[in-house]
C-alpha cells in the first residue's frame, strides 16, 4: 500500500496509476536521478512520482522534484505521456503506469538526493549514453529540449 494511494497496491494493481515525471533544465544540463525503489531500481531516471487527489499535474511535479533532490521548479509544460506497463512470467500486470512529463527550469536550492533517489546529478545531453535509461526516458528528455528550443 502507499501512502498517496492507500487502498491501491503499486504492484499488481487493479487500475493504472498516475505517475509524473519532470525533466527539469538548468544551464543546458538535464536532471536524472537513480531510482532508490522499484520499479526500474538502481537505474537513471527523471524525478517523479505519484499524483495525489486535489493536486495538479504540474503542482504534483514540483512537489516531487522538491521531495526527491531539494530544489524548485517551475513547469513550464507537458512533454507527453507514456505508458509504462510491466508483466511478470504469467503475463499479469505487475505495474502499470500512465506517466505524464512534464518540462520545468530550475528555480533555487541545493541538488541533494532524497526520499526516492539514491543519487542526483547535472548531465549534459551528450552524456546521456553514459546512464541506465530507459528508452523513453531518453526519448522524453531529447523531445523536451527540442521543445526548449523552439520556445526561445
Amino acid at each position: 500500500m502507499t501512502e498517496d494511494h492507500p487502498t491501491e497496491s503499486r504492484l499488481y494493481p487493479s487500475r493504472p496509476l498516475i505517475g509524473v515525471g519532470a525533466v527539469v533544465w538548468r544551464d543546458g544540463r538535464v536532471l536524472l536521478v537513480r531510482r532508490a525503489r522499484p520499479p526500474r531500481q538502481g537505474q537513471w531516471s527523471l524525478p517523479g512520482g505519484l499524483q495525489r487527489v486535489g493536486e495538479t499535474v504540474f503542482a504534483a511535479a514540483e512537489r516531487e522534484v522538491r521531495e526527491e533532490t531539494g530544489i524548485r521548479v517551475a513547469v513550464l509544460g507537458v512533454v507527453d505521456v507514456v505508458d509504462s506497463i510491466e508483466r511478470d512470467e504469467a503475463g499479469r500486470v505487475r505495474y502499470h503506469y500512465t506517466l505524464i512529463d512534464v518540462v520545468a527550469a530550475w528555480r533555487g536550492g541545493r541538488l541533494a538526493p532524497a526520499d526516492d533517489a539514491a543519487d542526483a546529478v547535472w548531465a549534459r545531453l551528450g552524456d546521456l549514453g553514459g546512464y541506465d535509461l530507459w528508452r523513453e526516458t531518453d526519448r522524453i528528455i531529447r523531445m523536451s529540449y527540442r521543445m526548449l528550443s523552439r520556445w526561445r
